[in-house]
């Protein structure tokens, strides 16, 4: 089966730092686009990174622009979330997601299929 485990989730400061780590088995980087979302409670989930593992192409949601970023290690299957600048609109629950599509309209919008989840790690930023 596909898994996607997710880490690095914590407590920080406003203005701190995490690195989030997925590690993907079941799928083949080079062939498939992979990324993040997340989920706040009271709001719609919210997709926030995508690398497309067979050019390199980055994607970022509005919100996170210029903090996040994304890198990926094929050889490992394994894709990171660098957040710096951190905010406490930042807490959620951060899913790593595989198969993100990017939609340039009103900004930059990044979707995922449903079935492509893994278990979230837990972000949380104090102010």
């Amino acid at each position: 089966d596909v898994q996607l485990q997710a880490s690095g989730g914590g407590l920080v400061q406003a203005g701190g730092s995490l690195r989030l780590s997925c590690a993907a088995s079941g799928l083949t980087f080079g062939a498939y686009a992979i990324g993040w979302l997340r989920q706040a409670p009271g709001k719609e989930r919210e997709g926030v990174s995508c690398i497309d593992t067979s050019d390199g192409d980055t994607y970022y949601a509005d919100s996170v622009e210029g903090r996040f970023t994304i890198s990926s290690d094929d050889a490992k299957n394994t894709v990171y979330l660098q957040m710096n600048s951190l905010k406490p609109e930042d807490t959620a629950v951060y899913y790593c997601a595989a198969h993100c599509t990017v939609v340039r309209a009103r900004g930059t919008t990044i979707r995922f299929p449903d079935d492509y989840w893994g278990q979230g790690t837990q972000v949380t930023v104090s102010s």
